[in-house]
């Protein structure tokens, strides 16, 4: 009993020291380095918590994991690794020793991350995976189990939930795997393996069960995040500031430097397309409170002044009409005067997009996808060329700048409908516009669309990407090859930003906005290296002839 009281006290000291120790580490670090890691190792022992590395692993330099379609931009964008930011945070709230590591975004080579995990020694090692680097990231986890034996090596992300029992059994140095969101799940993990209890308590994980001569075992699914819960989450920015360089991520459309949030998590809309809603968040919409978000635009604002502008990447913020007004009206009665932008639909009202640019919104991400209403039907995108004509006038009326997305290679698409939605780009003209060709994941509408009908040219994930990392489709239909799909994307991606009308206009906004610069710049600067291999190939070859989009209803 007596030795019960002593530990617990001991814990509880250690605890407290902890906190201080963390909350001071970077002062600690500098002055007494040795001591500093003997002290929280020892710390860390006592009071029951662990050292996770949360690793974004190496693989193409500038790859973007957390992007919908995980490649190495032609125009330069590098996604911040939210998913395993908010993650990362919940760890340090239980009070572990976190490091977030995203190799990719800081160059690191294999050899580099390899030495800063040596560095650390963490117990458990969280790696996040996505369909294209899927093999690269098993031969990093292997590397890992090879350098520390002892510690839990598990992955993360849409591709492994999507295929749960593959990912298992790619390689037996896995220890597990969590399905969906998993901010909670390694949580959950990292307090069973610390306490020597039961995994099979963890919902949303497949694990390798020891005991049992290592049969996979599936738990059950673990509930959706409820917006309370997201909430009581650290704030991302924050975990961002003290793990990542901030010049290290870029949008093209998005003022740089910026900072990337999540203001709720799911998705109300059933594209067949979209890999979040399907793997990770699901499609019921579950959302942060107006107060609690706007708290951190006030944060970003105290502790981050380099940020220009902060990048909301849920699927859709505009889904809740009410909230968005809500959240827009927030921001005016506190007297903040931020510059954010967001992913909406093609079908929100003049009304809220003016509150939404009176409370410091500059642009909106929209996908439009194709100009067909075929296909718009077939990939249940829920909304016709016509609404997409008024959303453009009411966005401009508004003076709120569009992204505008599109997709080639979906169900119905042939040359002519391509030819439609080039067309269609250009007499919409966002200000900006990416081209992409379909890609399908596992877990998505569409990628079972493309298997069932033998449109798949291969199952080997290394292929979704071209050999310089970029986008490539390995879907190819019974009316377009993927290297048709390709090309078209090419020729169309050049002729709309080499049109003079688009210059002009590119010219005159960074005279007359000083702020629109440094990402123009970057963004020139990266696309000018994609001129210089496709131009020949793509611009000289015939032009797509314009073609008057027929309204549909």
């Amino acid at each position: 009993m007596v030795q019960e009281i002593f530990f617990k006290k001991n814990q509880l000291n250690s605890i407290l020291v902890l906190k201080f120790v963390l909350k001071e580490q970077k002062l600690f670090k500098e002055k007494y380095s040795f001591v500093y890691s003997i002290a929280v190792s020892h710390i860390l022992y006592l009071s029951g918590f662990m050292k996770i590395l949360m690793l974004n692993p190496p693989f193409l330099n500038k790859f973007s994991r957390t992007s919908r379609s995980p490649a190495i931009s032609k125009g330069g964008c590098v996604y911040y690794p939210i998913w395993m930011g908010y993650a990362t945070g919940v760890l340090e709230q239980e009070g572990h020793d976190v490091k977030l590591v995203d190799a990719t975004a800081a160059s690191l080579t294999h050899e580099q991350a390899y030495r800063i995990a040596e560095d650390f020694s963490p117990e458990m090692i969280v790696i996040d995976s996505v369909t294209a680097s899927f093999h690269n990231d098993v031969f990093v986890a292997n590397k890992m189990k090879g350098m520390f034996s002892e510690s839990f090596v598990m992955l993360v992300g849409d591709m492994v939930t999507a295929i749960p029992n593959e990912a298992m059994q790619a390689s037996d140095k896995i220890d597990a795997i969590a399905r969906g969101e998993y901010d909670f799940t390694v949580r959950d993990v990292a307090r069973e393996l610390k306490q020597k209890k039961d995994l099979s308590k963890v919902l949303g994980l497949n694990f390798r069960d020891k005991d049992n001569g290592g049969k996979i075992v599936a738990n059950p699914q673990r509930p959706s995040i409820t917006g309370e819960e997201l909430d009581k989450f650290p704030f991302v920015s924050d975990v961002y500031s003290r793990h990542l360089n901030i010049e290290d991520y870029f949008y093209p459309s998005v003022l740089y430097p910026e900072v990337t949030i999540i203001t709720g998590r799911g998705c109300y809309y059933r594209c067949t397309f979209c890999k979040w809603p399907q793997t990770l968040t699901g499609h019921t919409y579950r959302s942060r409170s107006i107060k609690n978000l706007i708290d951190e635009f006030e944060w970003i604002r105290d502790n981050l002044p380099q940020v220009k502008d902060i990048m909301i990447e849920d699927d859709t913020l505009t889904q809740d009409r009410t909230r968005t007004m809500e959240m827009c009206e927030e921001i005016k009665n506190r007297g903040l005067n931020p510059t954010w932008t967001c992913n909406a639909r093609a079908d929100l009202d003049f009304d809220v997009m003016k509150n939404m640019k009176e409370a410091g919104c500059r642009l909106m991400c929209v996908g439009f996808e194709s100009a067909d209403q075929q296909i718009l039907n077939n990939i249940k995108k829920g909304t016709n060329t016509a609404k997409i004509r008024q959303f453009m006038e009411d966005s401009k009326k508004a003076k709120i700048l569009i992204h505008g997305c599109f997709m080639m290679g979906n169900n119905g698409e042939t040359q002519e409908t391509i030819k439609k939605t080039v067309s269609f780009a250009k007499e919409l003209d966002p200000d900006t516009a990416q081209f992409f060709p379909v890609m399908v994941y596992p877990g998505t509408e569409a990628y079972k669309w493309a298997e069932e009908n033998g449109f798949l040219t291969t199952k080997n994930w290394n292929e979704w990407l071209k050999p310089d990392g970029t986008h490539n489709t390995i879907v190819s239909t019974d009316k377009l090859s993927a290297q048709e799909l390709v090309d078209a994307c090419d020729k169309a991606r050049i002729e709309f930003y080499l049109r003079p009308k688009f210059m002009a206009r590119k010219l005159k906004q960074i005279i007359f906005n000083p702020k629109d610069i440094p990402r123009t710049a970057i963004s020139t600067m990266v696309f000018a290296k994609y001129l210089k291999q496709h131009i020949k190939k793509s611009y000289f070859a015939a032009p797509i002839k314009a073609q008057k989009t027929v309204i549909s209803p």
